[in-house]
């Protein structure tokens, strides 16, 4: 039996995709590089060419810090987003950003809300992927489009919805 090679699209996904990965919190259970890579692929837009994101991981003092100074709000939040060029595509510029997942918050949540903790990463790194490429959710109209998206996007990597309990 002969093997397609022709088309294998795993080759250009990787291509589109620089990722780097930086540790800083004290988690002792953290995705594999695996799944921070597969979350963050899934959640590229067709239009997005090349992007460049460097995700990295917090502890609740680092989280809370950097809240406060971003976002003028003094707690640790689950996933902040800040995007170079604000979700906006311009022409031959990769999208550029970083993405600070605070360890101790999604491991609370994660326990909180009973749901799996990988699953619950996979949710907050999809969700922060949408928002560099300028998806968000200040209305409610916006908010339906992402949540869509990140249930689509999350069911194609084998989670299930996120929202599941809110729509009920």
């Amino acid at each position: 039996m002969k093997q397609a090679k022709r088309n294998n699209p795993l080759p250009r996904l990787a291509a589109r995709l620089q990722l780097t990965l930086e540790d800083r919190s004290q988690a002792q259970r953290l995705p594999e590089a695996k799944l921070i890579r597969r979350c963050c692929q899934a959640a590229l837009q067709a239009d997005v060419k090349q992007a460049q994101v460097s995700i990295l991981l917090v502890g609740s003092e680092e989280g809370r810090s950097l809240n406060h100074s971003y976002r003028g709000k003094d707690y640790a939040t689950n996933v902040l987003s800040f995007a170079l060029n604000e979700g906006e595509n311009i022409a031959d510029l990769p999208l550029f950003g970083d993405l600070v997942l605070c360890t101790e918050v999604v491991e609370k949540e994660a326990a909180e809300q009973g749901i799996d903790l990988m699953a619950h990463y996979a949710h907050l790194l999809v969700h922060g992927m949408l928002h560099l490429q300028g998806f968000d959710h200040e209305d409610d109209a916006e908010a339906e489009i992402m949540e869509t998206l990140e249930t689509v996007i999350l069911a194609k990597l084998g989670y299930p919805d996120p929202y599941l309990e809110e729509k009920r």
